[in-house]
């Protein structure tokens, strides 16, 4: 299915594609917005999402090694604690459905130790972005693999 190809769906999800727009200018650095996109669509199974996410990535120069260790990352030590915090809240609010309650506060806290409140802001709503674009994705089965990195520029 081509959700575009709806004039409802075109226009909901042109507001979601405006939201990671305005999140693309936040002060949450690039590199940890790429990291948590591609670890929530690893945990949703968005294959096209997981597709864009490291294409993009490396395209900006993130290593294959780190892209490679997202899924483990608790077990790698290529991550900054930062980033590790991060991926942490990133992983919590994408399983809310697994944890009665919802993000633990330790959790929480833990992603304030290093992010600012607008930093914080970004990355809840990039979260909440990105668990909107896989579940799309997932519902429609779009396929994964030939996505061009700016291709959706």
């Amino acid at each position: 299915m081509n959700l575009m190809a709806s004039p409802v769906a075109a226009k909901a999800l042109k507001h979601i594609v405006a939201a990671g727009r305005a999140l693309a200018e936040s002060t949450l650095p690039a590199a940890t917005r790429e990291l948590v996109m591609l670890r929530a669509s690893q945990i949703n199974g968005c294959a096209g999402c997981i597709d864009m996410h490291t294409k993009d990535a490396a395209h900006a120069g993130e290593s294959p090694v780190r892209l490679n260790l997202v899924a483990v990352w608790r077990e790698a030590t290529v991550f900054t604690e930062a980033e590790r915090a991060a991926l942490e809240l990133a992983e919590q609010g994408t399983r809310l459905a697994d944890a009665a309650g919802g993000v633990p506060d330790e959790v929480w806290a833990n992603a304030a130790r290093y992010y600012d409140e607008d930093q914080l802001a970004a990355l809840v709503a990039q979260i909440a972005v990105i668990n909107a674009f896989n579940r799309g994705n997932v519902i429609t089965r779009q396929p994964a693999g030939d996505y061009q990195v700016g291709q959706f520029a």
